[in-house]
């Protein structure tokens, strides 16, 4: 059942909020929910705004802007990463949270959303001013975190260091040792085994599932991947040891394509150890490699990658999401109308935010698993949600992306309608 839920203000404040908002109403056409339920969706529970002055090392002050959306939390505690990028804003922010509520309703753990960011490029900033940023940013959202209130974890731009100061300065603010309030943490501190790749090996499993289906020769698979961060890079040397061909690979200043394969390792080094991709085979952008004639493509950089556009001329047959909100609703459409699986990422990258709750639990426990016991518990949970999103893409004859709004929407509804709904209601004054 469809609500008529108006955005209020979200389209002039972002036309990307107001696009997230629509594409969850259209996904509600298919769901069995109460009305209500995309009332109070339509917007944050909270959202906070800072101010963060910050004493660089040549001696002068700067101030960056910083935020922490809480989008929902009646499935459990807000979660959701931090990032530092240039380009945040808290429009951004409020639609990285909303799909985070919905990831964690997608893949069935106790978590809602919440998503946070420092407007900055840590790229100009020394790894001391980088520490003093995230303390900063820290300092001034403690009263809105906690183990059972709000967990971050780390994002674009930021990792297990960055969560590592994070959670020591959470620690001083509120003078108790509170591991479980950050997650994606170094083992030494209470990260869990794992961790590192988790958003990769989500999506690998995932990939192993559409193998099986389509009873694929991993040698045969050409697969291109556009961003080569943490998610790309782990997902580059997972699907390269599998056998599959990897042939093209971008980061921010470029990529790199051969129809033969790459040699996987032998280019993370170089990124490690360099800061770039080497000079092999040909040089590509990140927009070509979208149109490239292969079979997967693995959009793993920034939002809004796939449009309009573009999406007509992308030639894989299936496209697995590590990055959030990279095919636009149009893109989605034109996509499904030529037949190209896309895996959403409120699916495909999903591994990031269950390890994140093995961590939590982990930490809460006081009980640390191994390494194995981590990943079994991973490829069950993603073999099953895929499945689930699967036969119901099948049977309603839509992109899976709204299959799997409309399954965490009937999720999320479960938990928001437990305490009453205006039905209830009506019928108490009968």
């Amino acid at each position: 059942m469809q609500a008529d839920v108006s955005v209020g203000g979200a389209a002039a404040e972002s036309d990307l909020f107001a696009r997230s908002i629509a594409r969850v109403q259209q996904a509600a056409k298919h769901a069995r929910i109460d009305p209500e339920t995309l009332l109070r969706l339509s917007a944050p529970r909270r959202t906070v705004e800072v101010s963060l002055p910050l004493r660089m090392d040549d001696g002068s002050l700067r101030t960056f802007r910083g935020y922490r959306v809480q989008y929902d939390d009646a499935r459990g505690p807000f979660k959701g990463g931090i990032r530092f990028h240039p380009q945040v804003d808290i429009a951004e922010v409020k639609s990285l949270a909303l799909w985070m509520a919905l990831k964690c309703a997608v893949v069935d753990i106790p978590f809602g959303g919440g998503k946070g960011g420092v407007e900055v490029d840590p790229r100009q900033l020394s790894l001391a001013e980088t520490e003093r940023l995230s303390r900063a940013y820290v300092r001034a959202i403690a009263d809105v975190i906690g183990v059972d209130r709000d967990v971050p974890a780390p994002d674009v731009y930021t990792n297990s260091r960055t969560m590592a100061w994070m959670a020591d300065e959470y620690a001083s603010v509120v003078r108790e040792h509170a591991p479980g309030v950050i997650t994606g943490k170094p083992i030494g501190l209470g990260g869990s085994l794992g961790r590192d790749d988790a958003t990769a090996r989500g999506g690998y499993y995932v990939l192993k599932e559409i193998e099986a289906l389509r009873d694929w020769k991993p040698s045969e698979i050409r697969v291109a991947i556009q961003g080569f961060g943490n998610a790309g890079q782990h997902f580059a040397k997972l699907v390269h040891k599998d056998g599959y061909r990897v042939v093209a690979v971008c980061d921010s200043r470029g990529g790199v394509y051969s129809p033969e394969g790459l040699g996987i390792r032998q280019i993370i080094e170089h990124k490690t150890e360099q800061g770039r991709l080497p000079d092999v085979g040909e040089k590509i952008d990140g927009t070509a490699l979208l149109t490239l004639d292969v079979d997967v493509l693995v959009p793993a950089a920034l939002e809004d990658q796939l449009t309009a556009k573009n999406a007509k001329d992308v030639k894989a047959k299936v496209v697995i999401e590590l990055a959030n909100g990279p095919t636009t609703a149009e893109a989605d459409a034109i996509l499904h109308d030529k037949g190209t699986l896309v895996v959403p990422d409120v699916l495909a990258n999903a591994g990031g935010v269950t390890v994140s709750w093995f961590e939590w639990l982990q930490n809460r426990a006081g009980i640390y698993w191994e390494l194995e016991e981590v990943h079994k518990k991973l490829r069950r949970t993603m073999q099953a949600q895929f499945r689930t999103l699967h036969a119901r893409m099948t049977e309603l004859g839509v992109p899976m992306r709204t299959a799997a709004y409309a399954t965490a929407l009937e999720r999320l509804d479960r938990a928001l309608s437990a305490t009453g709904t205006a039905k209830d209601f009506q019928k108490g004054r009968r």
